[in-house]
């Protein structure tokens, strides 16, 4: 359950919600926010037991590399458009009529290629070692069938959406974990130097797009810069006026004071009018890229893409495995957010509740926070009416949890969390990446809903395997 909803309050901008319907939102939101501290106080009780609302500890496969081998360098010719679907797609009815995917299926899913900088492509096959392949889905699932996706509205009602415009809060954690991508999508820091974010922001199942050949990830400045290169003139030195002069010595105190006094007048002015032309260069700027200004950005190093997402390899199963993990050439500076594993967000989680921040393309350079209750899970999507728009796909879906007490539930070592300090403190976790909207068809009806892939052991072994590269860091969840 979230503490800063009643900050989130104050996030709201003014122009995100018509005049007329201002009033009843922010009614039904203060009802909200004292439902969400009520169930929080009464969950807090139970918290120290680590008997709900905790983050369960699980053992998971071990990822390990069989072979690679090199592939020929991608066109990138693909373009990211909001029909990103497969031509068949498998919903929770139909993923009960088909098999569970045994050990080698899985290692097929789960290999993985890699596109580097330089535009060099290699393809990993892997082994999978241990236990907890997979978890078995929900046992509330109810049937849903899936169609081809029909982009058609990503907001439901009243739009839900939180506009953040405060940049002191844009830089803190969790929002400050939220990145965008140049390709115009959004993503999650999950390390200092690796972005969780969905397959279709780089591969459209078939080929690379063309913006994934030279991608960027950025992350919100705290604060716009007048002084920033925007507008400044190569050098920034003040002219011949600003240097030191010397050899007036034969010059009276007076006099010397008086010159001193001038130049001080005359620095001052030339520093104001640098200033003003320089806000007025970023304010051009801003008004045509706000991105320019708004954002800090570094370059992709490579990209990590599961061979589930390919075309011929997932199949059915591709929209499963709609992720991927960008490595930086550098940090950014930001706080990262942990991955963790729900296996029923809706028995687990109070309320069921998600919680996502994008950069949704109506509101450019600002970003968008929305948290929702989970409507349908099964073991690899969740289906919920979190409100987004164009640009919130890859954003990470994360939930808040206790942490367990230390020895865990059943008194082991399976439930140890490092310090007795961390026991029962509630902590933000990446549990799945925002997919997008879809069409479904729930017992003859179409119905629309906002899907995100969740993370399952398979897939956590997977992810921190590209960010470790060592089995013995994932071993645990």
């Amino acid at each position: 359950m979230s503490l800063f909803f009643p900050f989130a309050f104050l996030f709201v901008a003014p122009s995100a919600i018509p005049t007329m319907m201002r009033g009843l939102l922010q009614t039904l939101l203060a009802f909200v926010i004292m439902l969400d501290l009520y169930v929080w106080a009464i969950s807090g009780n139970h918290g120290n037991r680590g008997d709900t609302h905790t983050w369960q500890h699980a053992a998971v496969p071990l990822v390990v590399e069989r072979s690679t081998v090199p592939l020929s360098q991608p066109d990138f010719h693909a373009t990211l458009t909001q029909s990103h679907s497969h031509a068949t797609l498998c919903g929770i009815q139909c993923q009960d009529r088909l098999p569970k995917p045994d050990r080698t299926q899985l290692e097929r899913l789960l290999a993985y290629e890699t596109v580097y900088a330089n535009g060099t492509r290699t393809l990993t096959e892997v082994r999978l070692r241990g236990t907890g392949v997979e978890a078995a889905p929900p046992s509330n699932s109810t049937s849903i069938s899936r169609l081809p996706r029909r982009h058609r509205r990503q907001v439901f009602g009243a739009d839900g959406r939180f506009v953040i415009s405060d940049r002191r809060f844009t830089a803190s954690f969790p929002f400050s974990a939220s990145v965008k991508l140049s390709s115009g999508c959004s993503g999650i820091l999950v390390a200092p130097r690796h972005v969780l974010t969905a397959a279709h922001c780089v591969h459209d199942g078939q080929n690379y797009l063309k913006e994934s050949r030279e991608l960027r990830v950025g992350v919100m400045r705290s604060q716009i810069s007048h002084n920033s290169k925007v507008g400044r003139r190569k050098g920034g030195g003040g002219g011949e006026e600003e240097k030191d002069t010397q050899g007036r010595n034969n010059e009276g105190e007076s006099s010397k004071k008086r010159g001193e006094r001038k130049k001080g007048r005359g620095k001052r002015r030339r520093g104001k009018a640098r200033a003003r032309r320089a806000a007025a260069a970023v304010a051009a700027v801003a008004a045509t890229d706000p991105d320019k200004v708004s954002f800090r950005w570094a370059r992709v190093k490579q990209i990590h893409t599961p061979r589930g997402w390919m075309k011929g390899v997932g199949r059915q199963l591709a929209p499963d495995y709609d992720y991927a993990l960008l490595e930086l050439r550098r940090p950014l500076g930001a706080t990262p957010m942990e991955l963790g594993l729900v296996a029923d967000v809706k028995e687990t989680v109070p309320s069921g509740r998600i919680h996502f921040t994008g950069f949704d393309h109506d509101q450019p350079g600002k970003a968008v926070y929305r948290f929702c209750s989970v409507t349908q899970e099964s073991s690899d999507l969740l289906y919920q009416y979190c409100d987004a728009r164009a640009g919130s796909s890859g954003a990470g879906v994360y939930v808040r949890l206790r942490e367990s007490a230390p020895g865990g539930p059943d008194g082991g070592k399976k439930g140890r969390v490092k310090n007795w300090k961390a026991a029962g403190k509630w902590t933000r976790k990446v549990i799945g990446v925002f997919s997008g909207h879809q069409w479904v068809d729930d017992n003859g009806a179409q119905r629309d809903y906002n899907v995100a892939v969740r993370i399952t052991p398979a897939k956590f072994a997977q992810i921190c395997h590209w960010i470790h590269a060592d089995p013995k860091r994932c071993q645990q969840a």
